[in-house]
């Protein structure tokens, strides 16, 4: 068989990875390994560390505008991150978030363009010397910036579950809105992989795609037994989980993971143009970086 060496967070986002592995693969070895930010998870994909990465979108595509030796194969989920209020900061409204600190988990992310096009709804300006500031922390150590800010310094901050509700269900924040209703539908993290791998094995790619697509059209099928997938993979509380879960707004989807070039074009043009500072190395030809035919073989959406 053989080992793949995949990277990814303890987020709700990756969870069809951890059911995918429950299940186990035929052709493969899933090595899983886990990291606590966004930089960690670029290092190791481009030490080799990695042969397949589960990462924010933009930043993949960052990564190849350097490195042009990856491909994007296949959404991991779609909406999944909420935008809360730290209650110290006493926030009624948006319009509070004025002269205070937003915390955001990477630059190069859909979650700043999410909370940059909010705020400018709102008529707030977002950047150095604006409205508001962002500053960048690993999803992980969020609840613990906001747990340690008793004087409210940090506004709020935008975030993939479970690092929102693990906030609320402690009583440190509130919820403002949730991802999906600033975009709805809005893709986030993808499942990149080496050209190399995808030459040299083919056919182990395509089952893993596969098996992650199918996992993805069962989150919901048997709520119960995903939250105990979720909670053993994940290693987070079983009460924030449920939350999460079975929320029925379903505050994330991954039954719709068929990558659309559209959106990415979107993307770096807003993360090039649109934000105050360009938080990408430069635009890329999204054709060339998206490898559609295996999302498409696995009958992906």
């Amino acid at each position: 068989m053989k080992a793949l060496n995949v990277g990814y967070l303890p987020i709700i986002d990756h969870l069809i990875l951890g059911m995918t592995k429950e299940k186990g693969l035929q052709k493969s070895e899933l090595n899983l390994v886990k990291k606590f930010g966004w930089n960690e998870i670029g290092e190791a994909m481009k030490s080799g560390e990695i042969d397949i990465a589960f990462m924010l979108a933009p930043y993949a595509m960052d990564m190849y505008y350097s490195e042009k030796n990856i491909k994007l194969l296949l959404l991991s989920h779609r909406d999944g991150s909420i935008v809360v209020a730290n209650k110290a900061a006493n926030i009624n409204s948006l319009a509070d978030f004025k002269g205070k600190t937003v915390l955001i988990p990477f630059q190069a992310s859909m979650h700043h363009i999410l909370l940059h096009k909010r705020l400018q709804e709102e008529g707030i300006s977002v950047g150095i010397g604006k409205d508001v500031t962002t500053e960048v922390v690993a999803p992980g150590q969020i609840p613990m910036m906001i747990e340690y800010d008793p004087d409210g310094f940090i506004a709020g901050y935008i975030v993939a579950e479970p690092f929102g509700t693990m906030v609320v269900n402690n009583g440190l924040g509130n919820v403002m809105t949730l991802s999906k209703e600033i975009t709805p539908d809005h893709p986030c993290c993808a499942v990149v992989v080496r050209d190399s791998l995808i030459k040299e094995n083919p056919d182990v790619v395509q089952e893993f795609i596969s098996a992650l697509v199918d996992a993805g059209k069962s989150v919901y099928t048997n709520v119960d037994s995903t939250i105990k997938t979720a909670v053993d993979f994940l290693g987070q509380p079983e009460d924030v989980v449920s939350a999460i879960l079975k929320d029925s707004n379903r505050r994330v989807s991954m039954d719709k993971l068929m990558p659309k070039a559209e959106e990415f074009n979107y993307i770096q043009n807003y993360l090039m143009d649109t934000v105050s500072t360009p938080a990408l190395s430069g635009k890329i030809n999204v054709d060339e970086f998206l490898d559609l035919s295996f999302a498409k073989a696995a009958g992906a959406q």
